[in-house]
């Protein structure tokens, strides 16, 4: 019988040793993974700032061994702006939920945009508001039962859910927009492809660049994390289709 290579798992240098704080299930930390394996593969720990804001994210300075900014509330894209105008030469990333990016930040993420600030946005919407206990969120599914919709989200009381990358997508200083999701390892490649891509877009001055990803919140979904997979590819991939919304790029090439 032949011999077998033994199959190590090492972490990215550009992770702390400091165990990630996210609940067991959820996506944030396949993300936080694969763009912490990026930064290796790209040789850009010594050259990446990134921004967290309130969210499962806020605690990430102590997850990343690269420099770490804490934002308010919202205003990710905004602390970006100012990083990135100053030190143009840096990778600058936002790394947000979507309570904070489509509803307190939405008015930074909407001007940052259009503006065609030169950073790249990686924004994970699980439907619900996370880390402050399951409340209704912009993205949540009319019907989805949260801590403040407990009959579902009425759409004639609450509006419907907002679509991040069909409305950012319509801005003229997008450069790339892309919905992936984490419930495959197809999928999971593909969603790591698309955060290089918009890393590769900020070095070539392209301008502003959004990866959604959609990503399973077992603990207030109120589901285990096998459970929260189906229920992510049954209810928010219909919703929420995967693929690319923009790519000037791609657009002039073709």
């Amino acid at each position: 019988m032949a011999e077998t290579e033994e199959l190590k798992v090492v972490r990215p240098h550009a992770l702390t040793d400091v165990p990630f704080s996210y609940c067991p299930g959820c996506g944030h930390g396949i993300v936080s993974r694969a763009l912490a394996e990026l930064i290796d593969e790209m040789g850009l720990e010594g050259d990446t700032i990134g921004v967290c804001p309130v969210g499962c994210s806020v605690t990430m300075y102590d997850f990343f061994s690269c420099d770490m900014v804490e934002a308010a509330h919202g205003r990710a894209p905004a602390v970006a702006t100012g990083i990135k105008r100053v030190l143009p030469d840096k990778f600058v990333f936002s790394y947000q939920g979507d309570g904070d990016l489509a509803s307190i930040g939405m008015a930074e993420t909407v001007h940052a945009a259009t503006r065609g600030e030169n950073i790249t946005v990686i924004f994970i919407n699980n439907a619900i508001y996370g880390m402050t206990g399951g409340q209704m969120a912009p993205t949540s599914l009319p019907g989805q039962v949260t801590q403040t919709s407990p009959y579902g989200r009425d759409v004639k009381v609450a509006g419907y859910p907002i679509r991040v990358c069909e409305l950012v997508s319509q801005l003229d200083g997008t450069a790339f927009a892309q919905r992936v999701t984490v419930d495959t390892p197809a999928h999971v490649n593909q969603m790591k492809k698309a955060i290089k891509k918009g890393i590769e877009y900020q070095q070539q001055k392209l301008g502003y660049s959004i990866i959604e990803v959609l990503s399973p919140c077992s603990t207030n979904w109120g589901l285990d994390p096998v459970g929260a997979m189906k229920w992510l590819r049954e209810n928010m991939i219909p919703y929420y289709p995967l693929g690319v919304y923009k790519d000037v790029k791609a657009n002039k090439e073709a």
